[in-house]
């Protein structure tokens, strides 16, 4: 179940966006299919849903319009049709137009046959491009979100694919920028909820005293967490298949942890050690490989 991007839009009058380089991943996001985990498809939607809704509100689009979502920059995509307002949002790749830089967290207007850019980011994984209007391609589920695992809806962007724009509603931008806080090269400090299967472990503990590095092996599926092994209580003993979320920290049978993301099995037969709360969720999709990252009890663990 997927949506081709290879033909312009069929919609007359309104501009399109023409991708000349997607630099490593670039896919087109919204909010994600909810409710369907009972059919085996997982929610998916934006990595970082802040930045992705915040893009949105700076160009007055509803938060369930589709933004394009760049990982590590290199993103380049030409105006074609008509005149677009935009916003990026996330990590900063010093986003230009036409050679005419503007402030990430900001709106900015681009004109036909006007070229956008994005540089690698200074820190942090992910940016996000909104359109006023909106990405419109057509959805499936209910959703125009990539789910990179499942391979449901739009394919990961190409050269050569052109994305048409949707309308736009009444409302006009309200704000040109957002003060928010600049992403950190810092260890990034996480909180988690223990268990529910906290006590599959000899030192469930040791997951918050421990110093972990971001693998290089992280994706939308998760990502993979290295430093002191993990032991398990019952190292031969398999856990049934069951329901899983994101943010859930799996520990694989190595003894690694790994933070499910937003393109996560419905289902999983490794134990779960701790959930991250969802007031952090968002800032595991901009942790880099290599980073470092402290997690720490939201709430007193159940000895």
């Amino acid at each position: 179940m997927t949506t081709d991007l290879t033909t312009p839009s069929r919609r007359t009058g309104l501009p399109t966006l023409e991708i000349v380089h997607t630099g490593p991943l670039a896919l087109i996001e919204d909010l994600g299919r909810p409710g369907l985990a009972n059919l085996g498809v997982t929610r998916s939607g934006a990595a970082d849903r802040h930045s992705h809704a915040l893009a949105n509100r700076l160009v007055a689009n509803p938060a369930d319009r589709a933004t394009i979502e760049v990982t590590f920059g290199g993103f380049t995509a030409q105006v074609r049709g008509g005149d677009i307002a935009i916003a990026m949002t996330g990590a900063d790749t010093d986003p230009v137009v036409n050679g005419i830089h503007f402030g990430i967290n900001s709106i900015h207007y681009a004109h036909d046959g006007q070229v956008i850019s994005m540089g690698p980011p200074h820190c942090g994984l992910r940016t996000y491009l909104a359109v006023r209007g909106g990405i419109d391609v057509d959805p499936v589920l209910g959703s125009r979100s990539s789910d990179v695992m499942a391979g449901i809806g739009p394919q990961p962007l190409q050269p050569g694919d052109v994305l048409s724009v949707g309308e736009h509603t009444a409302g006009f931008p309200e704000m040109d920028y957002a003060p928010v806080a600049s992403l950190t090269e810092d260890p990034i400090e996480l909180n988690v909820v223990p268990g529910p299967r906290d006590g599959w472990f000899i030192d469930p503990d040791a997951l918050v005293h421990t110093e972990w590095v971001a693998s290089n092996r992280s994706d939308r599926v998760g990502m993979w967490l290295e430093g002191r092994k993990l032991q398990h209580r019952w190292p031969d003993r398999q856990l049934p298949g069951e329901g899983v979320t994101r943010g859930a920290i799996q520990v694989l049978p190595n003894g690694f942890p790994v933070i499910l993301g937003p393109d996560h099995p419905v289902i999983g037969s490794y134990p779960v050690i701790a959930v991250v709360t969802d007031n952090d969720i968002d800032r595991v999709a901009q942790i880099c490989p290599g980073q470092r990252v402290r997690l720490h009890w939201s709430r007193p663990r159940r000895r």
